[in-house]
């Protein structure tokens, strides 16, 4: 099935808005899905406490030994905290609740800001992709996958709120690539729970190409009720169901991601 481009081996993207319900992990988890049928080597990192994504590849969170939190704290390296998936060509670091402490914990430390860098430096070059699940914020643990980063998505709804906190994010990233990491680029805005039928939906897409036309994926993603059954089954959606508008809507955007890399 691979008839993409070749790509930089070790590509990491963060996927962040600190807008909360924007489909975040939900593009996470299905991109990855996509790329791996793609024949691409994936790693997804949940750095969201929530662990949505976690959820969403069938890992349960309760039987975590070892995850995103113990990797930025130095207690554990990122090799041991990788798991297999019995997704075609992706592994997990997952994450749990206890992600949430590492936001207090890293606060006075050293590096705070490059935990996940220098985390992940060692295991990067065995992927060809590394997708960087980020909370709904801008915290630390946003920061630090911004720093790692080579290029971020940022998925957003058609809402002027959403409109507004683009603005806030991209500014954010200004300030992270003077001062960080001046090689961070966006691969692009993805549009999710689109819906055509609202006049708001449109008036929001028409001032995004307005302002960010060579930013946006030329796909949307639609609402879809098999994008919100696939996590209760611990599937991404192809796997759960590869005929729906959602599974097709996320393989042309990783299709349409490797063109952009």
């Amino acid at each position: 099935m691979n008839t993409e481009p070749d790509n930089k081996a070790g590509t990491i993207l963060a996927f962040a808005n600190q807008k909360g319900g924007v489909g975040k992990s939900t593009s996470v988890v299905n991109l990855a899905a996509s790329l791996g049928l793609l024949g691409k080597k994936v790693l997804v990192v949940d750095s969201d406490p929530q662990g949505n994504t976690t959820s969403g590849f069938g890992v349960a969170k309760k039987d975590l030994t070892s995850s995103v939190y113990e990797m930025l704290i130095g207690q554990a390296e990122a090799a041991s905290c990788v798991r297999s998936t019995r997704f075609q060509g992706i592994s997990l670091i997952p994450a749990g609740i206890s992600l949430a402490g590492a936001e207090f914990e890293l606060i006075l430390e050293e590096r705070r800001e490059t935990r996940l860098k220098e985390a992940l430096l060692p295991i990067v070059p065995e992927y060809d992709f590394v997708l960087v699940d980020c909370p709904p914020s801008l915290g630390i643990l946003t920061i630090n996958a911004l720093v790692a980063a080579d290029s971020l998505v940022i998925p957003m709804q058609c809402e002027y709120y959403s409109l507004e906190g683009l603005t806030q994010l991209i500014y954010s990233i200004r300030q992270i690539k003077r001062r960080m990491n001046p090689s961070l680029t966006v691969a692009g805005i993805l549009i999710t729970m689109y819906n055509g039928r609202l006049n708001l939906s449109e008036q929001v897409m028409a001032e995004l190409h307005k302002y960010y036309a060579n930013k946006l994926f030329k796909t949307v993603i639609s609402r879809n009720v098999t994008l919100s059954e696939a996590p209760s089954f611990g599937e991404p959606v192809w796997y759960y169901d590869r005929h729906s508008k959602g599974a097709l809507q996320y393989m042309e955007v990783a299709k349409e991601l490797l063109q952009r890399l």
